[in-house]
């Protein structure tokens, strides 16, 4: 089309909608060679009566299976936004030290499993604890389907363990919050009238440390009617952290949007306390025993370490894919 590129932004979104098509398409390639890779070699096998060959079909097939359940929780992954970035909060909850050095071991296992995926994460605030951890931050991720992973770790988020900040050694509980909303594409209308904004350049350096404001760039955003405060401060310009600041703003106030047209579509949301931001969502038990166990599914894992190191993605697929727990009592 000759004047496909007059709008460059509009054309930017078909071409990544495009790209995002082809990847399918390939997955889809990849799998099917891979069945029929499999088929011939099941012939051969059996024509030969060849065990090893036959332990390789086994092999193939079970590749094949792997990538076919992959592209289908991708299809499930359907929603309008799944497939964009997100922007993350994690807030530490009552408890002083404790929960706020737990928000910052959360902080770590989300990190680490982005890594894990190939993300790319940003942290745009951090306000960090008197003593140890944090006591609230704003992370961006950037990658395909970020916020269609991610929006099932939102909620409570607890944590039993011996305290290393008790000289007795006690056992003690800590919370923390997440949340989780997606990144709003440039091209989508959200009105937000300069008048309904109070925006504050913060001349002042931080405390320093990675990705840490160490100069006078912070930008905070207030926006009148919610009270929604977006605070970006990391070591990039001032002019940068607004244009963050703006869009996390329109990305938050676009989230509301949404949530008000799903309450007037269908005002009986059957799983509404399983994704409501003060519901406690998992428990990772360090003592007495070794155990974390995801409340709204069931599923359980006996190696919390590994969990804390990035290991959580079998609790976001089950809960993704509709497994629900059904001891866990209604709200």
């Amino acid at each position: 089309m000759p004047t496909f590129w007059n709008d460059n932004q509009k054309a930017q979104t078909v071409l990544k909608e495009k790209a995002s098509f082809e990847a399918r398409v390939v997955e889809y390639e990849r799998a099917a060679r891979g069945l029929e890779d499999a088929e011939v070699l099941l012939q051969l096998a059996e024509e030969a009566k060849d065990e090893d060959e036959l332990k390789s079909v086994e092999v193939a097939l079970d590749d094949a299976g792997r990538q076919v359940g992959a592209m289908e929780f991708a299809r499930m992954l359907s929603g309008p936004n799944d497939r964009a970035g997100a922007y993350m909060d994690i807030n530490a909850g009552a408890g002083g030290t404790e929960s706020m050095d737990w928000a910052a071991m959360l902080l770590r296992m989300y990190s680490r499993y982005c890594e894990r995926k190939g993300w790319k994460v940003e942290l745009n605030d951090f306000v960090a604890g008197e003593e140890a951890g944090l006591k609230n931050c704003s992370i961006q991720i950037d990658g395909e389907f970020a916020y269609g992973f991610l929006k099932a770790e939102i909620g409570v988020h607890r944590l039993v363990r011996i305290s290393p900040f008790d000289a007795n050694a006690r056992r003690q509980t800590s919370f923390a919050s997440v949340f989780v909303y997606p990144q709003v594409e440039d091209g989508i209308a959200i009105d937000i009238p300069e008048k309904d904004v109070e925006v504050k350049a913060i001349r002042g350096s931080g405390a320093g440390g990675q990705k840490v404001n160490k100069t006078s760039s912070t930008i905070q955003l207030r926006h009148l009617p919610t009270g929604i405060l977006i605070t970006v401060q990391n070591e990039r310009s001032q002019s940068r952290n607004r244009d963050v600041a703006w869009n996390i703003l329109r990305s938050r106030l676009y989230e509301i949007e949404v949530k008000k047209r799903e309450v007037e579509r269908d005002k009986v949301e059957a799983q509404k306390m399983d994704i409501a931001f003060g519901s406690q969502i998992r428990s990772y038990v360090l003592a007495p025993y070794q155990l974390v166990k995801d409340h709204r599914t069931g599923i359980d894992h006996t190696s919390p370490g590994e969990v804390l190191d990035g290991g959580i993605e079998s609790f976001m697929t089950a809960y993704l894919l509709g497994v629900r727990n059904p001891n866990r009592p209604q709200e």
